[in-house]
């Protein structure tokens, strides 16, 4: 699953949540942040209630881990794959120049995220099984899930043989398979963010990754049938402000922006209720929540 969306819509916590409640279905579930640095503040293990995360996968909970997707770990990976010693993949490694040319040549940090993401995919446990069933990556903002689809436009015009190109064909192959790769997009029930989401969605389309859910974020409780709503429509006309009235005007820009998306998006649409909590409390609220609406 590639979590994506635009900053500010709680794409972070809608990924701990996932992960918690999919682990809670007993699934073994590797909850997975892509970082650049990955000496940076995570945001995922603040989500998840964690110290830290590190570049290799950690038990935080039954049937769930989480790891740091960093380029450099696939292209050292990658490396040890291609060369014929591990000591000369290392020493590339250590190479400032090598590793200034892996971070900063277009799509190769990309390149290093997407192959560390398929040694991730092809972990085995003793007995043949997957190691992880699901794999949910938090992707860092609206763009990346375009930027790893279009590496093999890119790349491969430069590199089309070899072992590099052998590997771009086989991200591109998990990136577009629906029985492998879904794209869950997130974002809030407000007019500005749905039409984020919306060109998301025609970007992910465009490229041939799988679009599997919209989720909307921090919707409000709505005690209301359409008839009691047009009634103390009806009541409010004409009289000063009332208490309460902003957060009705909030629950109505709510129906209309899902309104919107179900007519627009041809994908299962969940709703996500608002839930005044912060922190790893949220993401543990929001799981029990999706477990008792069945939201994956």
């Amino acid at each position: 699953m590639l979590v994506t969306g635009k900053g500010g819509v709680g794409k972070t916590t809608v990924t701990a949540s996932l992960a918690r409640f999919a682990a809670s279905q007993g699934k073994r579930v590797l909850c997975a942040e892509m970082v650049g640095d990955p000496a940076a503040s995570s945001a995922l293990a603040d989500a998840l209630g964690v110290e830290h995360l590190d570049i290799e996968p950690v038990s935080i909970a039954p049937n769930l881990k989480a790891v740091l997707l960093a380029p450099h770990l696939g292209h050292t990976r990658f490396l040890r794959d291609v060369l014929p010693m591990k000591l000369l993949a290392d020493a590339a490694m250590r190479s400032a120049a090598i590793r200034r040319f892996l971070a900063a040549a277009p799509t190769f940090p990309e390149m290093g995220v997407l192959y560390r993401l398929l040694d991730l995919v092809r972990m085995k446990q003793r007995d043949g099984s997957d190691e992880h069933e699901l794999i949910i990556v938090d992707l860092p903002a609206t763009g990346h899930a375009l930027a790893l689809a279009q590496i093999p436009a890119s790349l491969l015009r430069v590199i089309p043989t070899g072992p590099i190109a052998n590997a771009v064909r086989e991200g591109l192959d998990l990136l577009t398979d629906a029985k492998r790769t879904g794209a869950i997009v997130v974002t809030l029930p407000e007019t500005l963010p749905v039409s984020e989401a919306l060109e998301l969605v025609k970007g992910i389309q465009l490229h041939d990754i799988p679009l599997a859910q919209v989720m909307v974020n921090r919707v409000p409780f709505d005690p209301f049938s359409e008839e009691e709503r047009a009634a103390v429509k009806v009541m409010l006309t004409g009289r000063a402000p009332t208490l309460g009235e902003r957060t009705l005007e909030r629950i109505d820009r709510s129906r209309i922006a899902l309104t919107r998306l179900k007519r627009e998006v041809k994908v299962p649409i969940v709703s996500l209720q608002d839930v005044w909590l912060d922190g790893p409390r949220l993401a543990e609220e929001m799981a029990s929540l999706m477990a008792v609406e069945g939201v994956i």
